[in-house]
């Protein structure tokens, strides 16, 4: 055999070695990072939950008027409560969950007598908001879920892409009755 036939069966041999090597580091990382989106996805549901019986619990509030969200240990309170007060006790008692990193209070002050008036419109706002979504071609088909509260809609969700997001609050911002658009759609993972 040839040196240079030598070298060439050398060198392939190598990079055969290399690539395997590179497979067996990186597939225990890969194995890992997927371990702990899993454990950082049930810490927050955790952290919901304990936030939920928390508020429950709390004379101060009535648990049933908010929604939590945590994600990242970020925990985000939703929905309407009678006084500022609530809205403030609500604040504290987040916070003081275990877990807890920091909290976004997203609740509207509705004082009981306009509640259902409140609420009737944000129904319509939602209702309007989703058939606008549904006969956009670029958004139609896409899970994006919609609430309104006191106005403020919010949209989540999964899309491929930043246009899509954007396209998505503009389309909201055109209903009707909207005063604000949160928008907590995030964008699809690449597979690689």
């Amino acid at each position: 055999m040839s040196s240079s036939k030598q070298k060439i069966r050398s060198l392939l041999t190598f990079c055969t070695a290399l690539v395997i090597g590179a497979a067996l580091i990186v597939a225990p990382m890969t194995a890992t990072a997927s371990s702990k989106t899993e454990d950082k996805q049930m810490e927050d549901s955790w952290i919901t939950a304990k936030t939920k019986i928390a508020l429950f619990a709390d004379a101060r509030v009535k648990g049933r008027q908010i929604n939590v969200e945590t994600k990242d240990g970020l925990s985000m309170l939703r929905g309407k409560v009678d006084t500022d007060e609530a809205k403030n006790a609500a604040e504290d008692i987040a916070k003081r969950i275990d877990g807890v990193k920091k909290v976004k209070n997203e609740l509207q002050v509705v004082p009981p007598s306009k509640h259902e008036a409140v609420e009737y419109k944000d129904e319509a706002i939602t209702a309007n908001v989703k058939e606008d979504i549904a006969k956009d071609s670029r958004l139609k088909g896409l899970k994006i879920a919609v609430k309104t509260n006191d106005g403020v809609v919010s949209l989540s969700g999964e899309v491929p892409d930043l246009i899509t997001s954007a396209d998505a609050s503009w389309t909201a911002w055109k209903v009707h009755g909207v005063k604000y658009v949160k928008n907590d759609l995030t964008l699809k993972e690449k597979k690689k």
